[in-house]
């Protein structure tokens, strides 16, 4: 073998399918998922990061960590209920809290445009350090970058945390079991039908607010009850369908949903049939799913319920062993319906 054969390196997805990144590869959908299976697990192939949680899991010194990191380019920047400031904090606080973590730490990198609004910016700082107060975690190191005006949208924002994990708290989609009943905590939807109506110029009687928010005290207060609680996970990119999606193809189980049971506002399923989106892959930025064994719903529901953000909580659906993988929903009709992943996202840049 030559030295030249020694170093060869071929990409792992076949580039005369997609020659260039399109906006699909970040939609959360089939795309994202074959650049994360062929390109990036392979290639920083590791334990940690194989375990494809919301966050990295691990232990320095005999305490357990969870780190994670996002970058926000929602557009725009404003949108009812919040902003991309808010949305950054937010967004990766609870990562952390999908992992079962208490946020201590967070860092931001900035990347500006040329010619964006100083008033603007500081609106959007505002918003952060509100967020990051009224939740306990300190942005302790950060980073600014400009770029050429025409070579960015505005602002985005990447943001990253890492939080600390009690001792006997293990929470991950591999923990899921047959017999376990999934609960969702609110109505779905409303981030992503909040951008879009901004977008499309939609009006409503009432305006769809983005469902951002923090949701780690409700998620602390799950855990302090002693819940067993088998997995967490906050249906942002791909919404709920995708979610669900990836949980049953890392537990090797079968989810079953009830589409009846899962609460979706009049205004966004209003907005949806106009615009042909199917609720069930919008993102949401302040819902989570919490899947329990069966004995356990009946205190989780009263624990979320007991929460402003969580008032709507309900079970909507089961695991079981079933078909390896499958995510079948029961129509609200009565018909069954395999949900499969998109090859992209329904809505590009919410978050």
């Amino acid at each position: 073998m030559t030295k030249k054969d020694d170093f060869n390196i071929n990409c792992p997805i076949p580039i005369t399918d997609y020659p260039e990144i399109v906006l699909a590869h970040g939609g959360g959908g089939s795309l994202t998922q074959s650049l994360i299976e062929k390109l990036f697990l392979p290639t920083f192939d590791n334990s940690i990061l194989n375990q494809q949680h919301d966050g990295g899991v691990f232990e320095i010194n005999g305490v357990r960590l969870a780190m994670s990191t996002d970058s926000y380019v929602v557009r725009p920047s404003f949108f009812p209920g919040g902003d991309i400031g808010m949305l950054a904090v937010n967004g990766t606080l609870n990562d952390l809290a999908m992992c079962g973590a208490k946020p201590l730490y967070m860092s931001a990198g900035l990347i500006l445009e040329e010619g964006f609004s100083m008033n603007d910016l500081w609106k959007i700082i505002t918003s952060m350090k509100q967020a990051a107060s009224k939740n306990n975690i300190q942005l302790i190191t950060g980073d600014t970058k400009v770029v050429d005006k025409g070579s960015g949208d505005g602002i985005y924002i990447n943001t990253t945390g890492i939080g600390m994990i009690k001792d006997g708290i293990d929470i991950s989609p591999a923990k899921v079991c047959d017999g376990d009943v999934i609960i969702v905590s609110g109505d779905i939807g409303r981030h992503g039908m909040a951008i879009m109506s901004v977008r499309k110029g939609l009006d409503f009687e009432t305006t769809i607010k983005s469902d951002t928010a923090a949701l780690t005290d409700v998620v602390e207060t799950l855990i302090n009850e002693n819940i067993e609680i088998h997995c967490l996970r906050d249906p942002t990119r791909g919404g709920l369908a995708t979610t669900l999606i990836e949980i049953a193809e890392t537990s090797n189980l079968e989810m079953k949903l009830e589409e009846a049971l899962i609460p979706v506002s009049d205004q966004v399923s209003g907005a949806c049939e106009v615009l042909g989106f199917d609720p069930l892959y919008v993102a949401n930025e302040g819902r989570f799913i919490v899947i329990v064994p069966e004995k356990e719903a009946e205190l989780t529901l009263e624990v979320l319920r007991s929460n402003s953000l969580c008032q709507q909580a309900c079970i909507i659906g089961t695991v079981s062993r079933g078909q390896v993988g499958t995510v079948i929903s029961k129509t609200q009709i009565g018909g069954q319906r395999i949900l499969d992943r998109l090859s992209g996202d329904q809505l590009p840049r919410i978050c």
